[in-house]
């Protein structure tokens, strides 16, 4: 069991990195996994909701984002999972629906193939990266390095202009019909500000160049995936598409027109498909 003090809402990891979380409500268990570099924030508005529709809904922020501790090491995947490991275990959760959006997406996948579904009923994968975002000889539909070598750069030269700029697709801000939120792009500017840029530099490896493929398969609850087909950070065919087929028990939902981050700009689809599928 790991150490933790209900009073500060932090978790002790294994190697005593501090875990934030938040955790509001009763009754059936909803988990949350976000993207980069965000923080648990980017889910308000699904956590707001579920907890007024009677459900128990937890989020963390991954380390070296947001309020968790911004530790040196442990920037990968394997502690990523090991993390929400420490959360639900010190929690005590159980039957949980887990929820994972991008990287989250990839941290919920591994978390199930590493740690099994002992604490687990449900997933749900919105715009994640599974199987795996980069091009290789096996993977020809996926993103070159140098996409990635790029956002490397752009953090480490001008991370608060980068993350400025990166809100706009990240929204779809940059379609001809968008609707923009000014108040969404500084909170993203804002949530990604919070974290270590050591934590989210090393981080980008963990979204890009890991192969989910094998936890994919080690899936053995029922599983959602929700994805934008107009997502121009996760494209859905190099994802959700294939991701889905290899989970045993998948459903795949393609939002038409919607961006990466539907959860913020597609709130009420989100928010009713979670609920049905909660549900189900």
């Amino acid at each position: 069991m790991s150490a933790h003090n209900q009073r500060d809402n932090f978790v002790k990891a294994q190697d005593g990195t501090d875990i934030f979380y938040k955790d509001w409500g009763s009754g059936t268990p909803v988990v949350f996994s976000h993207g980069w570099p965000l923080s648990a924030d980017a889910w308000d508005p699904q956590m707001l909701f579920l907890a007024n529709q009677g459900y128990r809904v937890i989020a963390h922020d991954r380390r070296g984002h947001g309020r968790s501790g911004q530790a040196s090491g442990g920037n990968d995947m394997d502690t990523y999972a090991d993390d929400l490991a420490a959360v639900l275990d010190a929690l005590d959760v159980t039957n949980a629906m887990l929820v994972g959006h991008s990287t989250g997406g990839g941290e919920v996948a591994h978390y199930l193939g590493r740690h099994g579904s002992k604490r687990v009923a449900k997933a749900v994968l919105i715009g994640a990266v599974p199987p795996l975002m980069l091009k290789t000889a096996a993977n020809a539909g996926g993103l070159p390095l140098s996409v990635f070598d790029g956002i490397r750069t752009g953090v480490a030269a001008n991370r608060s202009q980068f993350y400025l700029d990166l809100a706009t697709p990240f929204y779809g801000f940059n379609r001809p019909d968008a609707q923009v939120s000014q108040g969404l792009v500084q909170d993203f500017w804002r949530q990604g500000m919070q974290g270590s840029i050591k934590g989210q530099y090393e981080c980008i490896r963990q979204f890009s160049e890991v192969d989910y493929t094998d936890d994919l398969k080690k899936i053995d609850v029922p599983t959602l995936f929700l994805h934008g087909d107009d997502d121009q950070i996760v494209p859905v065919d190099a994802s959700a598409r294939l991701a889905s087929k290899l989970v045993k028990d998948a459903t795949l939902k393609v939002y038409a027109g919607a961006p990466h981050g539907m959860c913020s700009t597609h709130v009420e689809q989100v928010n009713a498909d979670l609920l049905a599928f909660l549900k189900q």
